[in-house]
C-alpha cells in the first residue's frame, strides 16, 4: 500500500479519468470493481443525468468511486448538490480554481482531488486543503496546459514543489509508463485515453474503432485561444487548424467550435464534424478490451518493470 491506495481505500493506485460522453456508471464501476478507482464523467452531463448515473454505479459496485468535475462547465453547483445528495465520497476537480470548493467538500467529509499542468497551480492546491494532486501532462487528451508541459518534466517539477500525494496523469496507457512516473516521483496514476478503448466505455464505437487506428502524430493540441484541447486529426480539427493559420481570434473560433462538438463525434459517433478529444499514446492502443483486463494487463506489466529494474545496476 501507499498514500493513494490509502486515501481512496483501494487495491491499485490507478485512477481511470472522468472523461466527458466516455466514462458513465459502466466503465466507473469495472474499474472500481478490478481494484482501481474508477470515476464517473460529469462534464457531459445534465444534473439528473449524474444522479441516474451515481445510483447506477452504486447499484453495481460496492467499492468505491468517484466523480469529476470540470469546473468550467456551467452546471457545477447544481453537480455538487446531486454528490452531496447521493454521498459521493471522492470527487476530482479540475479546470478551474482549487480554492473554489475544496473547503466547502471537505467539510462535507469528501476527499478532494485536484488536476493541473503546472507548479503554480500545484501550490494553489496545497494551500486550498486539497487531499491529493493530479499532474497532467500535455500529452493528454481533451483540455489541456497551455504551457505545453510534458507529463516526463511536469511530474517531477510538482513532487519538489508539494508535499501531498501525486497522481501522474498524460500519456500512460501501460503498466511501464506508470513504472516511469513512479520513478518521477508519482504515486499512483491516471489513466484517460486507454480506457476510452475499453467494452464498458460509453464512447460511440466509432470512436473507438478510430482511437485504435490512431498512430504517430494523430493528435494535436488546437485553440489555445478558447481552451486548449488535445483532438485527434479530422475535418473539424482541420477548420480549426486553418482559422488559427489565418490568425482567427477567440470569437471566430468559438464560433467554428459551436455547440456538443464533442457529443458529436465521441458519443455519435461522427468521425468528421465531431470534436474528437483523445491523447497521443493512443498510438500505443490497438484493442478494445474490457476495463477489467486493462487494469491486470497495467498492474501486471507495472510489477514486472518494477522487478526488472530493482536488479539494474551500473
Amino acid at each position: 500500500m501507499n498514500r493513494i491506495t490509502q486515501l481512496f481505500n483501494i487495491r491499485y493506485p490507478l485512477v481511470q479519468a472522468g472523461m466527458i460522453w466516455c466514462s458513465g456508471w459502466e466503465l466507473a464501476s469495472a474499474v472500481s470493481n478490478a481494484g482501481g478507482l474508477g470515476l464517473i464523467g460529469s462534464g457531459s452531463m445534465y444534473p439528473d443525468v449524474l444522479r441516474d448515473h451515481i445510483r447506477k454505479c452504486k447499484a453495481a459496485t460496492g467499492k468505491p468511486f468517484g466523480v469529476n468535475i470540470p469546473l468550467l462547465y456551467p452546471q457545477t453547483d447544481d453537480h455538487i448538490q446531486v454528490i452531496l445528495d447521493e454521498g459521493v465520497k471522492i470527487v476530482f476537480t479540475s479546470a478551474g480554481n482549487p480554492k473554489k470548493y475544496t473547503s466547502f467538500l471537505k467539510e462535507k467529509g469528501i476527499t478532494v482531488v485536484h488536476v493541473v499542468a503546472n507548479v503554480k497551480f500545484a501550490l494553489k492546491c496545497q494551500e486550498a486543503g486539497v487531499d491529493a494532486i493530479v499532474a497532467e501532462g500535455f500529452e493528454a487528451g481533451g483540455h489541456n496546459g497551455a504551457e505545453e508541459t510534458t507529463t516526463m518534466a511536469l511530474v517531477p517539477m510538482v513532487r519538489e514543489a508539494v508535499s501531498l500525494p501525486l497522481i501522474a496523469a498524460g500519456g500512460i496507457a501501460s503498466g511501464k509508463a506508470m513504472a516511469a512516473t513512479f520513478a518521477l516521483g508519482a504515486e499512483g496514476v491516471q489513466v484517460g485515453s486507454r480506457f476510452v478503448a475499453s467494452v464498458e466505455s460509453s464512447a460511440h464505437p466509432n470512436f473507438k474503432e478510430a482511437v485504435i487506428r490512431a498512430g504517430d502524430g494523430a493528435t494535436s493540441l488546437v485553440l489555445k485561444k478558447v481552451v486548449p484541447v488535445r483532438l485527434l486529426k479530422n475535418a473539424f480539427y482541420d477548420k480549426v487548424k486553418e482559422a488559427e493559420e489565418n490568425g482567427a481570434g477567440h470569437e471566430e473560433l468559438k464560433a467554428i467550435l459551436g455547440r456538443a462538438r464533442a457529443k458529436t463525434g465521441m458519443f455519435e459517433g461522427d468521425m468528421e464534424e465531431g470534436e474528437l478529444e483523445i491523447g497521443q499514446v493512443s498510438g500505443t492502443i490497438h484493442t478494445i478490451r474490457p476495463a477489467e483486463e486493462i487494469v491486470r494487463e497495467i498492474m501486471d506489466e507495472f510489477n514486472t518493470s518494477i522487478g526488472m529494474l530493482s536488479g539494474l545496476k551500473f
